[in-house]
């Protein structure tokens, strides 16, 4: 590791030297007026005005060191000094600053091409830039231009060594117990290439409400995941994600007594992917990331959401791990429409705009998951089952404004619509069944069918504490059966307080509309809007722990007013490391 860092030194400050040397003379003595020739006084004069600049350098270099691995802090070499977008020929060092870049190369620059000359400069960063400087001695003497040094200019140097010779001791020895401690740390590290992120979630939840109350009791629920991040390039990455929990949705109950069938209202982020709830360890996710050219490349070959590669604007409800971290509720995390199909497939990310133009910041998603797969039976397999197409245009107004227009065609051989790939997720009885047909939905007969969607999307910051978020969908069913076509519905809206009473607090409030339909012919379902209300308050007890209080109101479960409605309480708590 030291070795990365004189290395990283000898690049611009080891020209320091170099300069130093011309104006060694200047430096030991500043009070003297002996005489000089015009080109010794230029020297003289040019470098007395680089000294600040000379002393950035070899800071910026530190820092370059000390942040090693991050892109956004990191440094390149300039040929022209025309390439820092902070130095103007107006600059008192300008000329200085020009003559080190274009004569000695030893300037490096920001990756946003600026030079950053106001900086300050620490007695150690100065220390590493003279040993530096001592190295470009050595180096001009081994390539036989020892005449530009002089024998005033080594004493000079010598001096500066001496005087610097505690800081340059304590910096060798942070240097050394850096490069001990990687060492450990390589020893023993999981691996080169891959980290571990993992999400527990203990919930202790209870729903209320009558008949959905007296059936349901008090529950203490988990759910784990444990997801290998892998990058082979630094800028990919492979998730291997296991999961298991022992986490269930509560039954809701309807006017008569009976289970509302086939329905996934009121369900939680954590109770979904729970498996058969009984911690049974799966592989719940297997995707792939990486660049290619401008575009973002997404892979799934297990476990594949739309919401993996698909911007759905709905911050601090949506949690891209999909469990305790946002909203309390799956349908109040995100748009149903990014949960018709899931499986296996294949994603694009293309951006169209940059900046300025009649685009702008704008970009367009493709994206296409199977739920089979995997499966070479009949009417299976990765075109001929169920699957899922999306077309989404993304468009951005600074940083404070985001829209989105997303287009979903789906088919569904079983009848589901918003089952993410899975037996059932997020939706209403309409929604988990909508192909079904006969004069009652709990003992329909099941037809297959097809669907397009359309939805938008849109979250405003007006402040950095403060985001609005909403969606609208719209599906038009078309199933292969008689009579049983049908348009649905569903939108949602959140406002939601960031750092509300404490950095990492979030308060959200979220309101809208389960997916529903009118008038179907031959199912008995009511003409009421199933209204979903929510509020939670996540309260960080520290980096990797967090408890969200919350509550879920249902209004008309199962699309009928006659139904009593529900009150879900949970208290979440999540554990990240």
């Amino acid at each position: 590791m030291s070795n990365i860092l004189w290395k990283s030194l000898v690049v611009s400050p080891a020209v320091l030297g170099a300069t130093l040397l011309v104006s060694a003379t200047a430096i030991a003595a500043p009070n003297t007026t002996t005489s000089v020739s015009p080109a010794k006084q230029t020297g003289v004069t040019e470098v007395a005005q680089q000294s600040e600049m000379l002393a950035q350098t070899t800071i910026d270099q530190v820092n370059r060191y000390s942040n090693e691995g991050n892109q956004n802090n990191s440094q390149s070499q300039v040929t022209s000094v025309s390439q820092f977008s902070d130095v103007q020929p107006t600059d008192w060092a300008f000329q200085a600053l020009q003559s080190l870049v274009e004569r000695y190369g030893c300037i490096a620059g920001y990756p946003n091409a600026t030079y950053r000359g106001n900086r300050a400069l620490t007695r150690y960063e100065f220390a590493a830039g003279l040993n530096a400087c001592l190295d470009r001695v050595n180096e001009l003497i081994a390539t036989a231009t020892a005449d530009l040094v002089t024998k005033q200019d080594l004493a000079t140097l010598q001096r500066l060594q001496e005087e610097f010779s505690a800081e340059l001791a304590t910096l060798r020895g942070r240097v050394d117990s850096l490069e001990a401690r990687t060492a450990e740390l390589e020893a023993n590290q999981f691996s080169t290439t891959t980290k571990l992120v993992g999400e527990a979630i203990f919930a202790v939840s209870d729903v209320f409400g009558d008949n959905t109350g007296d059936a349901n009791n008090t529950v203490f629920q988990n759910r784990v995941r444990l997801d290998l991040q892998t990058s082979f390039t630094g800028r990919d990455v492979l998730h291997t994600r296991l999961a298991a929990g022992n986490a269930q949705a509560f039954s809701l109950i309807d006017n008569g007594g009976g289970v509302i069938d086939n329905t996934a209202e009121g369900t939680q982020t954590f109770q979904v992917g729970s498996g058969e709830g009984n911690n049974s360890v799966s592989i719940d996710r297997l995707t792939y990331q990486a660049p290619i050219g401008p575009a973002q490349v997404y892979l799934a070959a297990s476990g594949g959401r739309h919401s993996h590669y698909a911007a759905v604007n709905n911050p601090y409800f949506f949690d891209q791990t999909d469990g305790g971290n946002g909203a309390l509720s799956a349908f109040a995390s995100e748009s149903p429409i990014y949960r018709i199909g899931g499986g296996a497939g294949i994603a694009l990310n293309l951006p169209l705009g940059r900046g300025g133009g009649i685009l702008g910041n704008s970009s367009i998603t493709a994206g296409y998951l199977a739920s089979q797969a995997n499966n070479p039976g009949l009417s299976q397999g990765l075109t001929n089952g169920d699957y899922a197409a999306l077309g989404q245009l993304n468009f951005s107004v600074g940083d404070r404004l985001a829209l989105a227009a997303t287009y979903v065609h789906g088919y569904s051989a079983g009848g589901a619509l918003f089952d993410s790939g899975e037996a059932s997720d997020v939706n209403t009885a309409f929604g988990t069944r909508p192909f079904a047909v006969g004069t009652e939905q709990s003992n329909a007969l099941l037809d297959a069918g097809s669907s397009n969607s359309y939805g938008v999307s849109a979250a405003f910051r007006p402040s950095d504490k403060l985001s609005v978020s909403g969606f609208v969908s719209y599906h038009d069913v078309t199933s292969v059966g008689i009579d049983n076509d049908f348009e649905a519905w569903s939108y949602g809206a959140g406002v939601a307080l960031a750092d509300f009473g404490k950095q990492g607090n979030v308060l959200g409030i979220f309101a809208g509309a389960q997916p529903y339909s009118f008038n179907r012919t031959g199912v008995t379902a009511g003409n009421d809007v199933p209204y979903h209300f929510e509020g939670f308050y996540k309260y960080r007890v520290s980096d990797n722990i967090s408890v969200t209080p919350g509550v879920i109101w249902l209004t008309s479960p199962g699309q009928s007013s006659d139904n009593d409605d529900a009150i879900i309480g949970t208290l979440r708590t999540t554990f990240t490391f």
